[in-house]
């Protein structure tokens, strides 16, 4: 048994070696892209025979998950799947553990490398968990005539440089999160057959570009927000697929090209009646308008189109009588006309009791099937309102001239008035209001319009704060209830923003109360203050879920109790794991870095997502809190808006750009103690100055940190990963003025994690 296993191994390597030499090798350059791809991809399992050495890449059999294609010694095909999906549609626009690609992943850097191949004609890359923003650098793939990025997790805008794709034929890109308006370019593409933007969030108007693609067979744009009129398609001549439900369209429904085979319209705002033009689309086997506000009935035409097999017109507004003198056609296999408002009784052709036809009726004033129907004093009502209102139309002209010349006279002088107030007095009220003397000056550096402006809150917060609770006022006796009166045993600790308590709401969750320091604020002040902090929705940011202002006395202007009520985080903070107290938590290099890269995302957004420069954050290991995930979170962000803390030691006149440098750096040297406590330990947090005098220097060279990095990290980092950190770390520590912005941070902090992890894959492999 064991000599004839050994022999069919035999034989299969021979043949295998045979197929090698009688093939065409692939190009090494093409080779070394294929196993970047492998390792930007993290290595999925689908991929692993590409790990055997001196395979023949062209030669590799087809399967569903992967599908590669070679013309003369270049890739010409690639189709890659895999399975992560993410269930129930919610997205925050970062990592989801076992979803997506881990954060390291950079959809930039994996696109780059694609481009490199540049004979590329298909290519397919499905439900691989990339995610991140579609770079423009996608036209550099400028042969490709198939894309499809579908069931991924990319979003923003849809790159406008696929317009330079001119080859393009197919353009899938469905079950993504892709926001912002519709493209409007497709005009670009005249080979384009295929467009399919399905499950995504775009927005705004019907792309009228697409009427003047007429190589288009299909158009699939459902599941989106789209909305508005939709022109006339009548054009597309080669259209036979066109999905436009779950949108908000909201026009009469559009004139349809004459060889389109099947339509789906259902699940908008579609108003008017079922064009009569509908009944000579004799190419029709599928028409779902279901869910509109369309009114009268159905062309009697349309049951009897020779390929029709489907029609749905369900939960319209649909009424009066259907004709009796129809042909149904014999293709014919459903027809819904549920909840309407129809009369009478169902034409003969569909009252058929054979199992071939399917057809509901219900929620009607129909004679048949009274069960299931209305009163027909329910579907009058329709009928009577539409009466009245022509009856009355005359009075209603008149009555409307007249009221709409005093609303007129009303909007005009409330108009100037508000102008004037605005204007005028603005200077007065509002001056009066943020420099009042007796109130923290700081406080006057802020404008109302600044503090609420939601054009200064960036893209990231509006993809995370979807599901995230809605931050709200709590009374003082919920937070008293919910700390068991500020007991004792629920302080969690106490610094220089005020004590940190646990608490549990009445729903059972577990919260974080932080009380400020008692002081005087101002009412209007703090609340504007408190609504921006609001705005600020991470996920590597505790979240504000509500806040307590209590000031004691009524009508009083100032208050001196502030609460704010955060998300509870469980597995600790930063610096206690990196102690090492518990031998049972010590963090990997790997998972280190995982808290750094979500840390430094934080900062990034506080800089870029609201005005720069407005928040001094006091980053430090003791604020940076990981949750039952691993993933690190930063807290106590912006306390320094609501405290009137901010910028207190800046130079008088210093200019504001100056000044907005300056609070970047701030967070910068903040952070770089950070990254130097998670290669060397918390025991440098107590002595800052000293470490920077006496030991820094220790980071230039090897042996150097052998003396001070911790034995752990020496042991299990890779040298690249390491050095790149400590460079990073140096970095942010400089005091010539050039220290990194938080993307530079960023990009070291991700390249690190990558070298990471394939030297981790390395090492892994060769144990195996």
């Amino acid at each position: 048994m064991g000599s004839r296993n050994y022999l069919s191994s035999f034989c299969f390597a021979v043949a295998w070696s045979s197929l090698i030499v009688h093939t065409h090798q692939l190009q090494s350059s093409q080779t070394q892209v294929l196993l970047q791809l492998r390792k930007q991809l993290e290595y999925p399992p689908q991929l692993e025979i590409w790990n055997v050495h001196g395979v023949d890449f062209c030669s590799l059999p087809t399967s569903a998950t992967v599908n590669l294609t070679c013309e003369n010694n270049f890739i010409t095909e690639l189709k890659l799947a895999g399975d992560k999906v993410l269930k129930g549609g919610y997205f925050e626009g970062f990592a989801v553990p076992y979803k997506t690609l881990s954060q390291n992943f950079s959809m930039d850097s994996f696109v780059s490398t694609l481009a490199r191949l540049t004979s590329l004609k298909v290519l397919h890359l499905v439900s691989l968990g990339m995610w991140g923003h579609l770079p423009d650098k996608i036209h550099r793939l400028s042969s490709l005539e198939h894309l499809d990025l579908s069931s991924n997790f990319l979003y923003g805008s849809v790159p406008p440089r696929i317009s330079a794709m001119v080859r393009l034929q197919t353009l899938v890109l469905d079950d993504n999160f892709f926001n912002g308006t519709a493209p409007n370019w497709f005009d670009a593409l005249k080979n384009l057959t295929v467009l399919s933007l399905r499950n995504n969030r775009l927005t705004g108007e019907f792309p009228s570009s697409v009427k003047s693609v007429n190589a288009l067979s299909e158009v699939i744009l459902s599941g989106n927000e789209i909305d508005g009129k939709l022109p006339d398609l009548s054009g597309l001549r080669n259209l036979h697929v066109l999905n436009l439900s779950g949108n908000k369209l909201s026009s009469s429904l559009p004139a349809l090209p004459k060889g389109l085979v099947m339509a789906f319209l259902n699940n908008n705002s579609f108003s008017g009646q079922v064009p009569e033009e509908y009944s000579q689309l004799n190419h029709l086997q599928y028409l779902d308008v279901s869910f509109n506000s369309l009114r009268g009935v159905p062309p009697g035409a349309l049951f009897s189109l020779p390929n029709i097999s489907y029609l749905s017109f369900a939960s319209n507004m649909l009424s009066g009588w259907l004709p009796h003198d129809v042909d149904c056609s014999s293709k014919l296999g459903f027809v819904d006309l549920s909840n309407n408002r129809l009369r009478g009784s169902l034409p003969t052709c569909l009252c058929s009791k054979s199992g071939d036809l399917i057809v509901h009726s219900g929620g009607n004033c129909l004679s048949a099937d009274s069960q299931h129907q209305h009163v027909e004093s329910y579907c009058l009502e329709i009928r009577e309102a539409k009466q009245s209102g022509s009856g009355g139309k005359n009075m209603g002209v008149m009555v409307g001239v007249i009221g709409g010349g005093v609303l007129a006279l009303v909007l005009l002088a409330s108009g100037f008035l508000i102008l004037l107030t605005r204007y005028c007095s603005r200077g007065m009220s509002e001056q009066h209001l943020l420099h009042k003397q007796g109130l923290d000056d700081s406080e006057a550096r802020f404008s109302s319009e600044i503090l609420t402006s939601a054009s200064y809150i960036s893209e990231a917060s509006k993809i995370n704060a979807q599901s995230l609770p809605p931050c709200r006022s709590f009374s003082f006796e919920e937070l008293k209830v919910a700390t068991n009166n500020f007991d004792e045993t629920s302080l969690l600790g106490e610094g220089s923003y005020g004590k940190l308590y646990r608490g549990r709401l009445d729903n059972g969750m577990q919260v974080a109360i932080r009380c400020l320091p008692s002081r005087k604020y101002s009412i209007r002040n703090l609340r504007l203050r408190l609504d921006l902090l609001a705005k600020l929705r991470h996920p590597h940011l505790v979240c504000l879920l509500g806040h307590c202002i209590d000031g004691g006395v009524r009508d009083d202007p100032r208050i001196n109790k502030v609460f704010l009520m955060y998300e509870y985080v469980p597995d600790g903070n930063f610096q206690a794991l990196l102690s090492g107290n518990n031998p049972a938590k010590v963090l990997s290099w790997s998972k280190r870095l995982s808290v750094l890269i979500g840390v430094a995302r934080a900062v990034h957004f506080l800089h870029t997502g609201i005005i720069p420069g407005f928040f001094n954050n006091r980053l430090n290991t003791n604020n940076v809190l990981l949750n039952e995930h691993g993933m690190g979170k930063l807290s106590d962000y912006g306390l320094s808006v609501i405290s009137g803390e901010i910028d207190k030691d800046g130079a008088e006149g210093e200019d504001p750009r100056s000044r907005q440098r300056r609070i970047f750096e701030d967070d910068a040297y903040s952070f770089g103690f950070i990254i130097l406590e998670s290669f060397i330990g918390p025991s440098i947090a107590s002595r800052r100055e000293k470490f920077l005098l006496n030991e820094m220097a220790l980071l230039n060279s090897q042996d150097g940190w052998q003396r001070i990095v911790d034995p752990f990290i020496l042991t299990t980092s890779s040298r690249e990963s390491l050095s790149t950190v400590i460079s990073i770390a140096k970095k942010c520590m400089s005091f010539d003025g050039s220290r990194p912005s938080f993307e530079d941070i960023l990009w070291n902090l991700q390249y690190a994690a990558q070298a990471q992890a394939t030297a981790d894959g390395v090492q892994k492999q060769g144990t195996v």
